[in-house]
């Protein structure tokens, strides 16, 4: 006699409904044998019945959502197997017979003393030479025939991974190959560490049955992560069948629910880095493995060790990609050295700078009387007249390793101490205030403008926040806080041509006496006196309510 169990998962509860009649209902009314009061099940949704012979079968009763039986929906009686997964809506019901079908197995697939046979770990490098020299079991087939025939295959199949230049191109490559050697396989992905940081990333994954690919979960839930995390951290090749009823598996839902009845896993490994994995599953048993299994195996190892090499190049080109991306967004606002340190360093996660608290001395320079100059001239004269003098005054500021945070109109407003942080940055903001002037000097000799030009510099140093700041749409590099405050007032008691310090950083000078004490000031929104100093003492009033 079989015997028929269902076991029925609920989040982390498990229940074992024994049928114990010939004809059994299943369905959201009270009267059914198997009451199941879930969204998505039927009054009166599915009928298992057992033939005259033994054999369970169920039928869909007209049901709203359907009854499937692992992947397939059933129009008509069904003949159930031990492993099924029926579904009714979101419920699922793993199929358990006993006694006379358990017996029908091959001994080592029913035993419950042989869970280890049904997993097998293989070596990495053993398998991707089987397949290749595997024995013919073709009598009219030499062995040494069968291995320049694979052989060539392989050719063929590294040609056409060289020649695929994204990863979508890669797995469609992939999934040409494995589904036309490898009968058995159901459904196929790939996983890569796309950031190199050990975790596994579903990049692609397909059904052999185009039409069942819409039904594929993006989200990989169907993929067993267990198998495809100790592939990927031990290098080894994992062939598993009857997985519902391996203990190591026994708790994974996207076994005991999914379906998954085979798996094969196996290691992209690139050289001595594993960069990803290959996996495969498929709705067979013990039987097929021990028959036919290994040598797909193999075959499916040696593809993953050329889908590596690939998969490598498209890493290593797309690291560039983003390397450059972020190298052409930093150099509007740091110097090449600063640029190339941020990525040698790794310090852009996700492609941003988060906003953290630095040391900084911050820098405003401003063309004076530009107001009555842009008077005098067309938009595009005082466009023209603005790129040239930033142009030439960023040099200074990224020649002293310094960050351009924005452009106020005609204002340079730039930082020192930040990203990467600078002992010494109240000095070296001090150096490109005086490398800015004397350019401008050099500038007007020399005839850059129709007249001299002239520029305000101010500098403050003190504690500021750094870092992106603004919406997914647009973000800017910026500094924020009253360190930066206090600097743009400070400019407004700057002589023309002159640099103005405060007493922060004045303090923090490895040569102070180059600037001269100015005063005590007050300033709009600053609720104290401030020190300020210049490089050459000039009267000016000492009250500004600007």
């Amino acid at each position: 006699m079989t015997e028929l169990t269902l076991r029925l998962k609920e989040g982390d509860t498990e229940t074992t409904i024994a049928v114990d009649q010939g004809i059994f209902t299943i369905g959201r009314l009270p009267e059914c044998n198997l009451y199941l009061p879930f969204v998505g099940v039927s009054r009166n949704h599915a009928r298992l019945a057992k033939t005259a012979d033994g054999v369970w079968t169920i039928e869909d009763l007209g049901s709203k959502n359907g009854t499937q039986v692992n992947k397939y929906l059933i129009n008509c009686p069904q003949e159930l197997h031990h492993g099924d997964i029926v579904w009714l809506g979101n419920v699922s019901l793993v199929v358990m017979l006993t006694s006379a079908a358990a017996q029908s197995l091959p001994e080592y697939y029913a035993s419950s003393d042989n869970n280890e046979q049904r997993t097998i770990l293989h070596n990495v490098e053993q398998l991707q030479q089987q397949w290749i020299a595997a024995d013919s079991k073709d009598g009219n087939i030499s062995n040494k025939d069968k291995t320049i025939a694979r052989l060539k295959d392989l050719v063929d199949i590294a040609k056409n991974l060289c020649a695929a230049a994204s990863i979508e191109e890669i797995f469609s490559q992939v999934q040409q190959v494995v589904f036309r050697y490898l009968d058995s396989i159901d459904r196929l992905a790939l996983l890569i560490d796309v950031n190199g940081c050990g975790q596994l990333e579903l990049v692609n994954a397909a059904t052999r049955n185009s039409s069942q690919q819409k039904h594929l979960p993006s989200d990989g839930s169907w993929i067993s992560r267990s198998i495809c995390q100790k592939v990927f951290e031990e290098k080894v090749v994992i062939q598993t069948a009857d997985t519902h009823q391996d203990e190591r598996f026994a708790s994974e839902q996207s076994i005991l629910v999914k379906g998954i009845r085979s798996a094969m896993a196996v290691p992209l490994w690139d050289e001595n880095k594993v960069v990803g994995v290959l996996y495969a599953d498929a709705n067979l048993s013990s039987y097929h493995w021990a028959n036919e299994g290994e040598e797909e195996l193999s075959f499916f190892s040696a593809l993953a060790n050329l889908v590596a090499s690939s998969v490598q190049r498209w890493l290593l080109v797309e690291k560039l990609k983003t390397e450059e991306m972020i190298r052409h967004r930093l150099e509007r606002y740091h110097s090449p050295a600063v640029v190339q340190q941020l990525i040698s360093v790794g310090g852009l996660p996700g492609g941003r700078l988060a906003p953290a608290e630095s040391e900084i001395s911050i820098l405003f320079a401003d063309l004076v009387g530009f107001t009555a100059i842009s008077e005098r001239l067309t938009p595009t004269a005082i466009a023209q007249l603005l790129n040239n003098l930033f142009e030439e005054m960023l040099k200074e500021v990224f020649t002293c390793g310094g960050t351009l945070d924005k452009y106020i109109g005609d204002c340079i407003m730039a930082f020192f101490g930040a990203p990467e942080p600078q002992a010494d940055h109240a000095d070296r903001a001090v150096t490109a205030a005086k490398g800015m002037l004397t350019r401008l000097e050099h500038l007007n000799a020399n005839g850059f403008w129709h007249e001299p030009l002239q520029l305000r510099i101010a500098i403050n140093s003190g504690k500021a926040v750094v870092g992106d700041v603004g919406s997914s749409q647009r973000v800017d590099y910026t500094a924020l806080g009253a360190t930066i405050n206090l600097a743009a007032r400070m400019e407004a008691v700057c002589p023309p041509s002159e640099c103005v310090i405060s007493q922060a950083t004045h303090k923090m000078l490895s040569m102070p006496e180059d600037f001269q004490e100015m005063g005590d000031y007050r300033f709009k929104g600053i609720d104290r006196l401030v020190k300020v100093y210049q490089t050459n003492l000039q009267q000016v009033p000492t009250i500004i309510g600007h």
